[in-house]
């Protein structure tokens, strides 16, 4: 980058300095060719006056600063020897350039009257062509010179302006998995380094925490499933060494639980990557009934019969989404109420304004504030002390939180008017 920047700003610079030499060098070659001109006017005025005054010898008594030449019919009358080769224009008037022993110079003529004849006048422009020829000269030095500083200035300010950023690459660079710690320094200048040092920073907090969290995930996730490949194991071993103590029905049932359990862990560990990665959300989208899902919940509890349930704050609540995944989550909210309870949940619905709101309570413990921001974490079990069995697999409200939020929404957990928890879902509400 260092080099394109000197490149481009020296080959600027260069053009720009042509151009302005090329005019300066043209601009000094019309000033002092019109002064000539101008003089040469002014001359021809006097010397046509002093001709009419005193007759063709005033040619002679000229100074020879200007060559002039006087054409009365057959005769030349001229001021210096020099003059005789002064051409005589055809045009009465005009300006010409022309060149008398070698030399160049500017010609102008005009017709006397009176029959006094044709008067030609010349000053010499050798000094122009010096003029011309010194500035070129200078120039075609001093624009080099110019050109090489400027590259030199340039490629200084950019090694400087840009050594920061290189600074900011390596640290960056030597950043690993074991160093995710550190952090790029700021100068305190807020300018566009520490602006870009800033950012950086922020790019490595978040590289961070998605790496701690993912080493959370990961090793969360081989403990639950060690867990059920554990208990499979060991009674396969007691089956094997001790077939009479470890009954086939006994045997099945377990597999098939703890299989059970470890499908519905692998099974939520893939929605949740889907939903982290959007690929979740690519299915289809209309208008969703939450009232519809919240009753189809009430239903299927009071036909389990696992709690008593009590549906009678359900009201109209529609809102725009996926039908499949926002019924997974009214459900993973129930089946967490169920699971909780001590013998009653509630389950309601509303739209307030432009949001629509689906609640889950229950009459259990409730959940103390400080923890109610990491319910809502992967594995995350409050009471470790419980059974696996009671407790789920610790994905169900980490799943709830991330279908909510790809639909726009938020959910939070306060505490219920039956003592318990309580578990609100906002979404948008769908525009009738």
């Amino acid at each position: 980058m260092r080099t394109r920047i000197t490149v481009v700003a020296v080959a600027v610079v260069a053009a720009l300095l042509g151009i302005g030499a090329v005019g300066t060098v043209w601009t000094i070659d019309r000033v002092l060719t019109d002064q000539i001109s101008a003089q040469l006017d002014e001359d021809l005025d006097a010397i046509a006056d002093a001709v009419e005054a005193g007759g063709a010898s005033a040619v002679s008594d000229q100074d020879d600063d200007v060559l002039i030449a006087l054409h009365t019919g057959a005769r030349t009358v001229v001021n210096d020897e020099d003059a005789i080769d002064l051409p005589a224009p055809n045009d009465i008037g005009d300006r010409t350039e022309g060149q008398v022993d070698d030399d160049p110079v500017l010609i102008l003529t005009e017709e006397l009257g009176g029959d006094l004849g044709t008067l030609v006048i010349a000053r010499s422009t050798e000094e122009v062509g010096d003029a011309v020829r010194a500035t070129t000269m200078v120039l075609a030095v001093a624009v080099p010179v110019a050109v090489a500083l400027i590259g030199i200035v340039v490629w200084g300010v950019a090694a400087r302006a840009l050594g920061p950023v290189d600074r900011i690459r390596r640290q960056v660079d030597q950043v690993g998995a074991d160093t995710l710690d550190q952090r790029v320094p700021r100068t305190g200048n807020d300018d566009e380094i520490d602006r870009l040092a800033s950012t950086m920073n922020r790019m490595l907090d978040r590289v961070e925490e998605g790496y701690r969290t993912r080493q959370r995930f990961v090793s969360d996730a081989s403990h639950e499933l060690r867990s059920p490949l554990a208990t499979m194991r060991q009674y396969a071993e007691l089956a094997r060494a001790h077939p009479t103590s470890a009954p086939p029905d006994e045997l099945a049932d377990v597999v098939l639980g703890e299989g059970a359990r470890m499908q519905e862990i692998v099974e939520g560990l893939l929605l949740l990557a889907k939903l982290d990665e959007g690929s979740a959300q690519s299915g289809a989208r209309g208008d969703v009934d939450l009232d519809d899902l919240a009753l189809a919940e009430v239903s299927r509890i009071r036909a389990l019969g696992t709690a008593s349930t009590d549906g009678g704050g359900i009201g109209p609540a529609r809102v725009s989404g996926d039908g499949r995944l926002l019924a997974r989550a009214v459900r993973n909210l129930v089946d967490n109420a169920v699971r909780h309870a001590r013998s009653t949940i509630s389950v309601g619905t509303s739209t307030a304004g432009s949001a629509a709101m689906l609640w889950v309570d229950d009459d259990g413990s409730g959940v103390p504030e400080t923890e109610r921001e990491r319910v809502f974490e992967r594995f995350t079990r409050l009471d470790d002390a419980r059974s696996r069995d009671a407790g789920g697999s610790g994905l169900g409200l980490a799943i709830v939180a991330e279908i909510v939020r790809a639909h726009g929404g938020t959910v939070r957990v306060e505490t219920a008017p039956l003592s318990g928890a309580r578990f609100v879902i906002v979404l948008p509400a769908s525009a009738e």
